[in-house]
Parts: C-alpha cells; sequence; structure tokens
C-alpha cells in the first residue's frame, strides 16, 4: 500500500478508537446533569450516590479520551501536512475554541463533582453538574464545525502564495461556521451520543439486578435510562431524516451512495434489505424494498426524482459506493433495533416489571456496544461518503498527505498506535470493570459485602461491623 492508504488507515483507526469516549462521555455528561437537577430539588440522598457514581465512569472514560485524542491529533503534523496548511485557517478558531471554552470547562468542574462535592454548596455542586454537560456539548459544537465545513465548505476564498501554495482563507467567522450542514450534523450527534450513555447506564443497572444487587439507586438508574433512552432514540431517528436531507442537498453523489441510486428517476424505491452493490451498479439480487418509498420520504412526493450517482460522469469522484452504503444501512438498522428494545422497555415501564423481566434485563446488557457501533458507522458514512475529497470540491484526499513522509514511517507509527491504543483499551476496561465492580455508595447505615454482592441489612448494635 502507499502512504495515502496507510496514512487514510491510519486516521481512520485513531479517530474510530477515539469517538468512542467523547460518545460516552458526552451521554453521561447528560446523565450527571438531570440527576444532579434532581438531586438539587428533592436533597434526596440516593440521588447524591448516583450523581457521584456517575461522575466515577465519566472520569475514567474522560481521561482515556484525552490520551486517546492526543495520540489523534498528531498526525495533522506527521501524516496530513499539506492538509493542515490548506485548512489552518480555517480550523484555528474552532480548534482554540473547543480548547479554551469546552476542554477546561468540563474538566475544571467534574472535578468539583467528583472530589468536592463536600466542600461546596448544593447550588455550586448542582451548577457544576450542569456545567460539565455544558462543556460536553461545546466541545462537540466546535469539533463538528470543523468536520462540518470539510463537509460543506462555507465563508472563506482560495488564495495563493508567491510559491504557488494555495490555502482556505477565512472571509466570514460566522458563515464558516454555522455553514450548511453543522446544525443538523449537531443535532443528530448529540442525539445519538445520549442513547449511548443512557444504553451504557441501562445495561450496567440490568447487570446489577441480574447479579441480585438491587438498590435504590439500581432502580432509579434503570428507570431514568430508560427514558432518557427511548426519548434519545426517538430525537435520533427525527435528526436523522433532518441530516439526510441535508445530505441530498448539498452532497448528492454521497446521497446517491447511502441509497445505493445509480440512475436518477422519479419514484425511487426504498430499500429495507438487500446485498451492498457495486462499484458500477446495484447488487445482482433485487432488494426488498418499499415502491416510491425513498422519494416519498425523502421529498415528501412518491413520484418525485431522485438524483443518482450518474449525475457525475466522472466515475472517479464517486465515493466508495459499497462501504457508503453498508455503514449508512447499518446503522439504520441497529437504529430500528435499539428503538424496539426501547419501546418494548416503555412498556414494561408502564407494566412496572422493568427489573423483574430477565429476558428485557439480558438484551439490555448486551445492547451496551450497540449504540456505539452505530455511531461508528454514521461517522464512517459521512467521512467514506465524502471520498475522494478531503474538503469538499476544494482538495483531493490524496495531495492532503505530508510530502516527507514515506510508506514505512507510516506503518511503523500505525503499528506504534495499535499497541497503544490496545493498551489504552485495557486500562479503560479494567477502571471501568473496578468501578463497576464497587457500584454505587450504599446508603448510610447499609452494609454491602463486596464479596458475596448482596446488600445486607444494617447490624444491630454489639455486632461486628468487620465486613463493612
Amino acid at each position: 500500500m502507499d502512504v495515502v492508504q496507510l496514512s487514510r488507515i491510519q486516521f481512520a483507526l485513531t479517530i474510530s478508537f477515539h469517538f468512542v469516549f467523547p460518545a460516552v462521555t458526552i451521554g453521561l455528561a447528560g446523565l450527571i446533569a438531570i440527576v444532579e437537577t434532581m438531586r438539587w430539588r428533592t436533597r434526596r440522598d440516593v440521588y447524591d450516590r448516583l450523581s457521584v457514581f456517575l461522575t466515577k465512569l465519566f472520569a475514567v472514560t474522560f481521561v482515556i479520551g484525552v490520551v486517546s485524542g492526543i495520540v489523534m491529533e498528531f498526525q495533522f503534523g506527521t501524516n496530513w501536512s499539506t492538509f493542515s496548511g490548506f485548512v489552518g485557517d480555517i480550523f484555528g478558531a474552532p480548534l482554540a475554541a473547543e480548547g479554551i471554552f469546552a476542554f477546561f470547562l468540563e474538566s475544571a468542574f467534574v472535578g468539583i463533582v467528583l472530589f468536592g462535592r463536600n466542600r461546596v454548596g448544593s447550588t455550586v455542586r448542582w451548577l457544576a453538574g450542569v456545567l460539565v454537560c455544558l462543556g460536553t456539548t461545546i466541545s462537540a459544537f466546535w469539533i463538528l464545525v470543523a468536520n462540518s465545513w470539510m463537509q460543506t465548505p462555507a465563508g472563506f476564498k482560495i488564495v495563493t502564495d508567491a510559491n504557488g501554495v494555495s490555502k482556505a482563507q477565512m472571509t466570514d467567522f460566522w458563515q464558516a461556521t454555522f455553514n450548511p450542514s453543522i446544525l443538523q450534523r449537531l443535532f443528530h450527534t448529540l442525539a445519538a451520543c445520549w442513547v449511548v450513555g443512557a444504553f451504557f447506564l441501562m445495561g450496567i443497572s440490568a447487570w446489577y439486578v441480574l447479579r441480585h444487587r438491587n438498590s435504590d439507586v439500581t432502580a432509579i438508574a434503570l428507570r431514568l435510562a430508560v427514558i432518557v433512552a427511548f426519548l434519545g432514540s426517538g430525537l435520533m431517528f427525527v435528526s436523522g431524516d433532518l441530516q439526510t436531507r441535508e445530505v441530498q442537498a448539498n452532497q448528492p453523489l454521497k446521497f446517491a451512495a447511502m441509497e445505493g441510486v445509480f440512475k436518477t428517476e422519479n419514484g425511487v424505491a426504498l430499500e429495507i434489505i438487500g446485498l451492498p452493490p457495486s462499484q458500477t451498479g446495484p447488487a445482482a439480487v433485487p432488494p426488498l424494498a418499499i415502491p416510491n418509498g425513498l422519494s416519498a420520504m425523502t421529498n415528501l412526493d412518491p413520484n418525485s426524482q431522485i438524483k443518482g450517482l450518474d449525475q457525475e460522469p466522472d466515475t472517479s469522484l464517486w465515493p466508495p459506493v459499497a462501504l457508503t452504503w453498508m455503514s449508512f444501512h447499518l446503522m439504520v438498522g441497529l437504529g430500528v433495533l435499539m428503538m424496539l428494545l426501547m419501546l418494548f422497555g416503555a412498556f414494561l415501564w408502564w407494566r412496572r416489571s422493568l427489573d423483574t423481566n430477565v429476558w428485557w434485563l439480558r438484551f439490555a446488557v448486551l445492547a451496551i456496544p450497540l449504540p456505539i457501533i452505530a455511531v461508528e458507522l454514521g461517522w464512517m458514512t459521512a467521512e467514506v461518503g465524502r471520498q475522494p475529497w478531503i474538503v469538499q470540491g476544494l482538495m483531493m484526499t490524496s495531495k492532503g498527505v505530508s510530502p516527507g513522509v514515506s510508506a514505512t514511517d507510516v506503518g511503523i507509527s500505525l503499528l506504534a498506535i495499535l499497541l497503544v491504543y490496545a493498551l489504552l483499551f485495557f486500562l479503560w476496561i479494567y477502571a471501568l470493570s473496578k468501578e463497576i465492580g464497587r457500584g454505587p455508595e450504599p446508603a448510610p447505615g447499609v452494609v454491602v459485602d463486596l464479596a458475596a454482592r448482596v446488600v445486607a441489612a444494617p447490624p444491630k448494635a454489639g455486632r461486628s461491623e468487620e465486613g463493612n
């Protein structure tokens, strides 16, 4: 493989690995803000202990995310220096804002919630929890501003220096920031991350119930997670529809690849189940499809026209059709599966049998990685579907690599990153396992036997408390 392919593989590895941690922390931060609000309003100790437990999970994930993000960002200078020079004037502002206004905000206030909760007043602690959530949201906004500008550039001009080197120069900060795709992508990403956090908590709570480690914290956590996951799944579908419409308007080739539409025609069917297409045409086996469904869903007109890949005669400018199609359809399929699980969970919640249905609890534990896989597939759809452009319509991916880097250099660094990320993943799983094994703090006066994983009644007067 040449240096371009290896650099793309390396960046795909690092961004896919890193994206797991912001997705989890954004979702957990939203839950922390909700629980802190309930604690502040009700003054109930159970919300205090749930908040502490969530913050510990957040902190462990946040630290690993910071380390993996640093490794990822080094590649802009080592592997993609030409790209970095081209977009530096555009990316400088959002990336600096993310570091100054978001990273330090969430890292500072998570310390108050975790370590200083007994040293500040109730209102200050509640405010700290809300600011942690705000910090993660601001961080997501500025990162998505940079990435969305690569998808739909705006507010810039191309300038060329005396050496013939061109770069994008910002002419309008607000147009560049609020480019045509940012709001839809932000809405969809945040909804997806909230679902990630809710499924994370829901699976852990269900595991506690299955292990007979029921407690007042577990009961509240399970019901809260189901509510957030149910609402978040609905928002994810609404926001996903809005973003798909935006892609159709601004990146029609990506949209055609996502849906496997090769010919521009009216009344296009919506594929439900089928085999992935090739780079040159549809799959040989006809898919199960809803007649006129894509036209009706996309344009609210069953006979409307959908532009296909044939709108671009130069097939070298087509994105990788099969990979774009598969990542998009797998993402949608997982979204439907999660929504069905949450509909059943909401029904059980309404019947007050949420923590007694063993099969649903088992599925809830197994479903922890589903939204994480879905957001990875969504990111893959967005990035692969933009190819062969690294900046849509302005710079080809093959032109963005560093001129002085060889394939051997990238191969060695790729192997090193694999080893580092394997270590980070092990540390994350180990630290999470330790925190989950300890569980939320017990209620005052309650003894917890960690060896037997059984919550016991308060000891009677005169009995030994050595097991506490």
